[in-house]
């Protein structure tokens, strides 16, 4: 009785504070405030005050969540052999249906969202059909030369992927009710689990101290930092641009991935 009080008090801590609910509340709001500083040029303080969340907020805020302890960050309070990649992908993955499906009249191109969605799993699942393990932290580990092609070319796929997954595009039409950018909470939620997920994949894990907590925050870092920059871009382009090189290139990029997933596992066996 005793251990499993033990291990239930450590799964409601890694949910609810690191790298859980807490961590996505913090790292979110400091990205999301950036990220609205850049398109919108000025400063965007987050609401104080108390709003009962939607249910869209509520099912992202859970998603996010189970995501998160599924990260390779250090200190993380789950078990590494209780991780699982499926897990993180498939609440990702309901993120972004629940989002359609309750709020779709929000998105201007929601076929293409699904799209990059798919092409996303793509990235995510296809580097673990070689290792054959669904445990992020050995995927992150493996750097066998054979399988870097396929680490390289999955990871270049999940950061195309990001602008839109993370809505800092497809550009909103001036009709919609987001066509003015603001502090997001459906999006603020969804920075940690996100980029942390890339620096559990595609880099081996970080030790479990302050330096090795600095490389994982860094390295989410940085994919934010690269997104909003993408995004920055590609808004200054304006919608049509950016829709129709989506359109044209992610998915034949994802079937190039695939094509590489099947000829890595045909090489090393």
């Amino acid at each position: 009785m005793t251990q499993i009080l033990g291990q239930l008090a450590t799964h409601t801590a890694a949910l609810l504070l690191y790298p859980g609910l807490l961590t996505v509340v913090l790292f979110g709001t400091v990205v999301e405030a950036v990220w609205v500083r850049i398109s919108e040029h000025h400063w965007v303080m987050p609401e104080v005050r108390w709003h009962r969340p939607s249910a869209v907020l509520a099912t992202v805020a859970i998603a996010s969540m189970l995501a998160s302890v599924q990260l390779s960050a250090p200190f993380n309070l789950v078990p590494s052999e209780e991780r699982n990649l499926i897990v993180a992908a498939l609440a990702l993955g309901l993120g972004v249906w629940v989002e359609l499906a309750l709020g779709i009249e929000l998105f201007g191109e929601p076929g293409l969202l699904l799209l990059v969605q798919c092409c996303w799993l793509v990235a995510v699942v296809g580097p673990a059909v070689e290792p054959q393990s669904l445990r992020p932290q050995v995927l992150g580990a493996v750097l066998v030369p054979q399988l870097l092609p396929l680490k390289i070319t999955a990871g270049i796929l999940y950061v195309l992927c990001l602008p839109a997954l993370l809505r800092v595009w497809p550009v909103p039409r001036t009709d919609e009710r987001r066509a003015t950018r603001r502090l997001d909470a459906i999006r603020a939620l969804s920075w940690w689990p996100y980029c942390g997920l890339f620096a559990t994949l595609f880099y081996p894990p970080a030790h479990d101290d302050l330096g090795g907590l600095a490389r994982f925050f860094g390295l989410s870092v940085a994919i934010a930092a690269l997104c909003m920059l993408a995004g920055a871009l590609m808004g200054r382009s304006g919608a049509a641009p950016s829709r129709a090189v989506y359109q044209r290139a992610i998915a034949p990029f994802a079937a190039l991935v695939l094509g590489i997933v099947v000829a890595t596992s045909l090489l090393v066996r």
